[in-house]
C-alpha cells in the first residue's frame, strides 16, 4: 500500500526566479523580493503573506514525507498565489504560468502529483484552462472558496460555464479556503486560520448544496479540504432548514454522499464521526503542508483511531488513489 498525502501546496522557486530576473511578466502581478523573501501583489491589492521557503522548494519536503512514511504527495498551488483578483485574460495567463511551473517541479519527481490552478474569476476562462489542463495530464484542481479573491461564491451564474465543462470531463476539484474569511472577528488570536478557514468553507459549499450545484454537476468530484469544516457535523442543522422551507432548496444530505474530505481533523474522535458519516472511501489523508496550522503527523490521527484495516487502507491509499488514477 502506498501513503499518500491529498492535501499540500508547493509553489515552485522557479515561478519567483523568473520574475525577479523578468523572464515573466503579467498584468496586475507584483513580485516583491527583500533579504530572500518573497511576497505577491495582485491587481494593486496589499502583498501576500511571504512565501516560506518550504512552500518553494523540494528537498525538505522530501525529507518530511519520509519521515512521516508517505510514499507520494500530491500538491497544488498556493491559495494566496491563485491571483482571483486579476482581470479574466491576465488571470489565464498567470494561472497557466505557474500550472506549467508546476508541472516541471514534478515532472521528474514522481512522488509528487501536481493538481492545476485555475483563473475562477472568469466562468469562460477556468472552463477553457480545466480542459486544456486535463489535456496535458493534470489530474485535477485546487480552487478556491471565493473566485473574486476575497468575495465572490461559487454558485455564482458566471461559473456555470466552468461547472459545466467540470461536470462533461469528469474533473477532481479540491475546494480549499481563502485567506481572508471575511469575518473581522476572526483577526485576533490567529483565528483566521482556527476558525475563518473553516466558517470559509462551511459557508462556501453550504450554498453548493442548497443551490443543488452537487446534484446538478454529477460528474464533477468535489474535496473539501480540513475534514469538510462544519459542515459533516452541521447537516442536521442543513437539512432542518430544507424542511424548514419546503421545496425551495435542494437536499444537502443526498449531496453530501456525493463529496470527500481529507482527514486534517487531528481528533481520533473527529476522524471517527467523519468515517461514520461518509465512509472511509471518502475520506482522504491529508497534511495542508507546509503550514503551521497544517497537521506535522499526518498518519497519527490515523493510527491512533478505531479503524478496521479496510477503512484505514481506504484513508491512507485507496481513495485517493482510486480518484486521482494513481
Amino acid at each position: 500500500m502506498k501513503v499518500i498525502d491529498s492535501h499540500a501546496h508547493y509553489l515552485p522557486q522557479a515561478v519567483f526566479n523568473a520574475l525577479s530576473a523578468d523572464a515573466a511578466h503579467f498584468d496586475g502581478v507584483e513580485c516583491l523580493h527583500q533579504d530572500g523573501h518573497f511576497r505577491l501583489a495582485f491587481a494593486g491589492r496589499a502583498p501576500t503573506r511571504p512565501v516560506m521557503p518550504k512552500l518553494r522548494e523540494t528537498n525538505q519536503r522530501l525529507a518530511w514525507m519520509d519521515e512521516q512514511g508517505l510514499d507520494r504527495q500530491v500538491v497544488a498551488p498556493w491559495t494566496d498565489s491563485f491571483g482571483y483578483e486579476l482581470e479574466g485574460g491576465s488571470g489565464a495567463d498567470w494561472n497557466r504560468f505557474c500550472n506549467e511551473a508546476l508541472w516541471r517541479a514534478c515532472e521528474d519527481e514522481e512522488r509528487l502529483v501536481p493538481l492545476a490552478g485555475l483563473p475562477l474569476q472568469d466562468g469562460e476562462a477556468a472552463a477553457g484552462m480545466l480542459c486544456e489542463a486535463l489535456d496535458h495530464g493534470f489530474r485535477g484542481f485546487m480552487i478556491g472558496t471565493q473566485p473574486k479573491g476575497d468575495s465572490g461564491v461559487l454558485d455564482d451564474p458566471g461559473l456555470e460555464p466552468f461547472w459545466a465543462a467540470a461536470h462533461e470531463r469528469g474533473a477532481v476539484l479540491y475546494i480549499h479556503p481563502m485567506y481572508a474569511a471575511g469575518d473581522a472577528r476572526v483577526v485576533d488570536y490567529d483565528m483566521i486560520n482556527a476558525v475563518g478557514r473553516l466558517t470559509d468553507t462551511t459557508v462556501a459549499v453550504a450554498r453548493l448544496l442548497f443551490s443543488g450545484h452537487v446534484l446538478k454537476y454529477p460528474g464533477a468530484t468535489l474535496i473539501l479540504s480540513h475534514g469538510g469544516a462544519a459542515l459533516p457535523f452541521a447537516l442536521g442543522r442543513l437539512v432542518r432548514n430544507v424542511q424548514a422551507h419546503p421545496g425551495q432548496y435542494a437536499d444537502p444530505a443526498a449531496s453530501m454522499t456525493r463529496l470527500y474530505v481529507d482527514s486534517c481533523v487531528f481528533r481520533p474522535d473527529a476522524l471517527r464521526f467523519l468515517v461514520d458519516l461518509m465512509g472511509a472511501a471518502h475520506v482522504m489523508l491529508g497534511s495542508d503542508y507546509p503550514f503551521p496550522i497544517g497537521d506535522p503527523e499526518p498518519c497519527k490521527v490515523v493510527d491512533d483511531t478505531p479503524l478496521t484495516a479496510a477503512e484505514r487502507a481506504e484513508i491512507l491509499s485507496g481513495s485517493t488513489a482510486r480518484l486521482l488514477g494513481l
